[in-house]
């Protein structure tokens, strides 16, 4: 039988700002709608931020996420995963409060503290609509994204008693250490899901070599106790999901990670990116997982057990 690749659709995130693409997600219904848009194209599993309807801000807050959490399981037996990363300039308390509220059958979790620039956003995008958005992006030259070992602690802890698995997001080669390190602390049970990020300016980059160094690495200190995927950022998307795909690996798409779909070319929807990649796993003779497919892949808890 073909091995079966899990599609991740990342719908809106924290990264892009409202002004850069028109067809990022921003209110409960557009997000809901991206979501479902996402799994009829072949997501298995879809990574969710909120946002503020009326600025495009990112809003940890669990009334934001409500509207669209109930909606997306009404319509869709799509795998839901909520972010603990929120965005970095939020608390860990902010970041958590969704995940500890709705008990997703996954949440991400990044694996380290580091820089995050979004400032060479800056020199592409010029005009904006809302006064958050330019210094949002200009302070990350000297915010940093904490996540220290007692914030990630303190995920783990919170998820673990809710039955809550985990997207493991590792921006570098030290973040797979730091795993290696909770692993060992059985703080963190197999199957591992590892989220492999390559381009984020802080973290490692998008070379072939980078893509093989971080399997390679995951491979020696995980052995068959991960799922590995990927994601590339901005224009490295669809060149290192392709490259991960043949390699044996999973991928994450979405407009959390990349506004295009080609050069010059906005993507027209999350729908798009999944129905793109999906076409590179099949031409590469792959088939994608299914919801159900995914859930046994990674091991997770089932739908019937979330409170959304």
């Amino acid at each position: 039988m073909a091995r079966k690749v899990v599609i991740t659709c990342a719908v809106t995130g924290s990264i892009h700002t409202p002004s850069m693409s028109p067809h990022i997600p921003v209110t409960a219904d557009e997000i809901a709608e991206a979501a479902i848009g996402a799994a009829e194209a072949g997501a298995a599993i879809v990574h969710l931020h909120a946002r503020d309807p009326h600025d495009g801000r990112p809003d940890q807050s669990p009334e934001r996420f409500l509207p669209f959490l109930s909606r997306i399981k009404q319509q869709s037996d799509v795998v839901v995963n909520i972010t603990t990363g929120g965005a970095a300039t939020m608390t860990i308390e902010e970041r958590l409060k969704p995940v500890a509220t709705f008990k997703p059958e996954v949440a991400s979790l990044n694996m380290g503290t580091m820089n995050f620039g979004l400032y060479p956003m800056l020199e592409r995008f010029k005009t904006f609509k809302h006064d958050w958005e330019r210094p949002y992006l200009e302070g990350s030259r000297e915010r940093i994204f904490k996540n220290t070992f007692a914030d990630i602690e303190a995920i783990l802890t919170t998820c673990a008693e809710n039955g809550t698995r985990f997207e493991i997001e590792c921006y570098d080669i030290g973040h797979l250490y730091t795993l290696a390190h909770f692993v060992e602390r059985g703080l963190v049970k197999p199957p591992f899901f590892v989220q492999s990020v390559f381009g984020i300016l802080g973290g490692i980059g998008p070379h072939p070599e980078d893509v093989a160094h971080m399997k390679r690495t995951a491979d020696r200190l995980f052995g068959d106790a991960y799922r590995w995927s990927v994601l590339g950022a901005g224009r490295h998307q669809m060149p290192i999901a392709a490259m991960a795909a043949a390699m044996g690996g999973n991928v994450r798409v979405g407009l959390e990670d990349s506004l295009w779909l080609g050069k010059g070319r906005f993507a027209a929807s999350n729908a798009e990116q999944v129905a793109h990649v999906r076409r590179i796993i099949e031409g590469l003779g792959l088939e994608i997982a299914s919801p159900a497919e995914a859930r046994d892949i990674l091991e997770l808890k089932g739908g019937d057990r979330v409170e959304f």
